[in-house]
């Protein structure tokens, strides 16, 4: 018997912790990194050659959504994407849900995509009972209930990492509609539940400017689509306006949450010229950006390798960042012991070009690109069949694909 289930062999190993890429071995036993080292022995009954590769941990996208209805009923304002579908081909193996659901009908959510699948998801419970499939529900005041959405996190507290806030629209003239009921409903629910928020609140000048916005969060929640560009990050002059590095020195956290309208290069260079870099790196993937701008994680990420990012910092905001802003230190880690949810990269090198929001191209001279994901040691995308027999020594009457059901009896 096979000391391992799985080998990956040769490749260079990511260590988020360390900030380092190391040639190195992983073997994987039973769903979790057995050993991790140099020149491992290879008694192990699938063997991976990834010389040419960055073996990293599972990547996480910390602003998606991924529970669609199909088909999209009449007046669904977010179409989303199926999880399995979109995220493993491109190495994510935690996606975190941003608020698609509220506390009304995050029990759905729950049975039909959270316990069915083999991604491996978490949730923000939007402070609107019926979540962002509602655009009815999200301007309703009457719709927050600080009280029953805690209630619910509390219940789900391994899923649910957060409240969000989004799309709210304050209407200064009409008092049935105050200007901060969304952020502070969700901010007064987190408070209770012991979780972070994270916001997606455009500023309304004079009512809700940019900078009041921040000052409203707590240390440790996030404001997501921040290069977007409705938000005054600079000034006149391009220089960084002063109130985003305190709030971000006061521990509010600033992510990407890419979407379909919320990332502008004019934005994210001028701010990564001066020195001030994303905490963490999403797609607020849906079904109306996976063709473009946003694809999938690894684009969003090339972004910034385009930009001047160093490979291990990028490496960084989707794996070790959001763990650690989300509260699970358990993930985004390839120590041993660590659930062996791990991505297969490869960096390839020339001229690639890359769309932001707005229709603006920026040329970088590099993209990543997903090789093999593992979630929990299973193989569920391998597109280069390297965790697979040569067609000439494979069993005749065995099916081994990732994702697939294994040791079927095909018919001849």
């Amino acid at each position: 018997m096979a000391r391992y289930d799985l080998l990956l062999q040769g490749g260079m190993i990511y260590d988020p912790c360390a900030g380092v890429l190391e040639t190195g071995d992983i073997a994987v036993k039973d769903g979790v990194i057995a050993a991790r080292g140099k020149a491992l022995a290879a008694d192990a009954e699938t063997v991976m050659d990834v010389h040419d590769c960055i073996i990293s941990p599972g990547l996480i996208d910390m602003h998606c959504h991924v529970f669609p209805r199909f088909p999209y009923p009449h007046g669904d304002s977010l179409r989303t994407t199926n999880a399995e579908e979109h995220m493993f081909r491109c190495g994510v193996t935690t996606a975190v849900d941003a608020g698609t659901c509220g506390w009304r009908n995050f029990g759905d959510f729950k049975e039909h995509v959270i316990d069915a699948t083999k991604l491996r998801v978490l949730a923000f419970i939007d402070i609107a009972a019926k979540g962002m499939h509602y655009t009815a529900s999200e301007q309703s005041v009457s719709d927050i209930n600080p009280g029953i959405a805690a209630a619910v996190a509390r219940e789900f507290s391994d899923i649910v990492v957060g409240v969000k806030s989004a799309h709210y629209w304050a209407k200064p003239e009409d008092a049935a509609h105050p200007t901060w009921a969304s952020i502070d409903g969700a901010r007064e629910a987190a408070q209770l539940c012991r979780k972070l928020v994270m916001v997606d609140s455009i500023p309304i000048a004079g009512e809700r400017p940019y900078p009041e916005i921040l000052a409203r969060l707590a240390p440790g929640d996030v404001h997501t689509h921040v290069f977007a560009q409705q938000f005054p990050l600079m000034d006149a002059e391009g220089k960084m306006q002063p109130y985003m590095l305190e709030q971000r020195a006061r521990g509010v956290r600033f992510d990407v949450g890419h979407g379909s309208g919320s990332f502008w290069f004019r934005q994210a260079v001028g701010c990564f010229e001066q020195g001030f870099w994303p905490d963490t790196i999403s797609t607020d993937l849906h079904h109306q950006n996976v063709t473009g701008p946003a694809i999938d994680l690894l684009y969003v990420a090339s972004k910034f390798l385009a930009m001047g990012m160093p490979l291990t910092d990028v490496l960084y905001r989707v794996t070790r960042a959001p763990a650690l802003v989300l509260r699970h230190p358990e993930l985004g880690t390839l120590e041993t012991g660590a659930c062996a949810d791990i991505a297969v990269l490869r960096r390839r090198e020339g001229p690639f070009g890359f769309m932001d929001c707005g229709g603006a191209r920026l040329t970088g001279d590099g993209k990543l690109e997903c090789v093999a994901t593992l979630r929990a040691g299973e193989v569920v995308f391998d597109p280069e069949a390297r965790s697979m027999p040569d067609w000439r020594s494979a069993p005749e009457a065995y099916w081994k694909a990732p994702g697939l059901l294994r040791g079927w009896t095909l018919w001849k």
